[in-house]
């Protein structure tokens, strides 16, 4: 980046933290019970050190705080990590697979994900990992696993054949679909839980939730922002990667491990959340253009933005009853998917 344009993109990167500071806010004090921004603004600041004697919300409800430390912003905090988490995978797939349309929905890796929970529901083991089971192994086995499938399935002659990638993502993630729907029927008592994870909630986020999911996706975010040099090569072709001394089969090895735990940890805690890793990365690209040093971190922010934002809208939309999150994003993602079909298919043919 010139130095021209580095100033420009700081000022990115700190309205997308201003625009994030301000959606936690808003979303903070949207609901059922109405707490208004200024109010949960004063609320959030009262625990914020130096910051809480400015502030004074001592006329405020004790129901206040309650309500949003303990109920709305674990929940916040959840879909901040997710959307972070999401989307960085979306951008590492894409930049990796060199498809435009590759993210961890469309190649089935969230459904590997949800097959690997629904495993662990129905075989009982989920008694002994953080107080919340197995669920996580389960679900990071069921992520690689799916991932692995459509890297062997879309290699030819040890290369990634790019325009099959997508049929074997999409073809991976009908048959986890299909065992899934042979487990609810097999195990009807797990069916309510097993169909939360296919629709995405955000709905039982806790502190403690938020406490496991923030190493894994903060560590793993880290890293593959980290390879964002190696990624700008790797997008360019495994043979300019291996002349410029990278070792493209290791670095794919280590992007795909590290995007699956990420993706794999999203879903056992929130359910199939599809197309962020595909809507915010060619939303960001407009701005920050393909390189991945830039796209990824402005990428992190806008997808903690948007899937904040679709949260909010699900549990606000059509109160008390609430939608789950995963509708919302499909309802925005399968268009925007339909229209880089069309555009791919008219450069294809001109």
């Amino acid at each position: 980046m010139s130095k021209k344009k580095r100033p420009a993109f700081i000022l990115v990167y700190l309205a997308l933290l201003a625009a994030l500071a301000a959606t936690i806010v808003f979303s903070a004090g949207t609901g059922s019970a109405n707490i208004g921004f200024i109010d949960s603004l004063r609320i959030l600041l009262s625990k914020i050190p130096l910051a809480n004697r400015l502030v004074d919300i001592s006329s405020l409800p004790d129901t206040y705080s309650t309500i949003i430390f303990s109920i709305r912003l674990p929940r916040i905090i959840a879909s901040v990590l997710c959307g972070t988490g999401l989307s960085i995978c979306g951008v590492v797939f894409q930049g990796m697979f060199r498809n435009p349309m590759a993210d961890p929905y469309v190649l089935g890796i969230s459904s590997g994900a949800v097959l690997g929970a629904a495993l662990a529901f129905v075989t009982g083991t989920q008694a002994t990992l953080f107080n919340l089971g197995l669920v996580p192994l389960y679900a990071f086995i069921g992520a690689i696993a799916a991932t692995t499938a459509v890297y062997l399935i879309a290699q030819k002659g040890g290369r990634l054949v790019t325009n099959t990638l997508i049929l074997s993502g999409i073809a991976i993630g009908f048959l986890c679909s299909s065992f899934i729907s042979l487990i609810i029927i097999a195990s009807r008592e797990q069916a309510h839980r097993i169909i939360f994870w296919t629709l995405g909630s955000m709905t039982g986020s806790s502190w403690q939730t938020v406490i496991i999911m923030l190493p894994f996706i903060l560590i793993g975010s880290i890293i593959l922002i980290l390879n964002s040099k190696n990624l700008n090569i790797l997008s360019t072709g495994d043979e300019t990667a291996v002349s410029l001394g990278i070792n493209a089969s290791l670095l794919k090895k280590i992007l795909l491990v590290v995007a699956s735990m990420i993706t794999a940890i999203s879903v056992c805690f929130c359910g199939t959340i599809g197309f962020v890793g595909l809507i915010v990365p060619h939303a960001v690209r407009f701005l920050t253009g393909p390189d991945h040093k830039r796209l990824m971190p402005v990428s992190a922010l806008a997808g903690a933005i948007f899937l904040l934002l679709c949260d909010t809208a699900a549990r606000t939309l059509f109160s008390p009853t609430e939608l789950p999150i995963g509708i919302i994003t499909s309802l925005l993602g399968v268009p925007f998917f339909i229209t880089l079909l069309i555009r791919n298919k008219r450069r294809a043919l001109a």
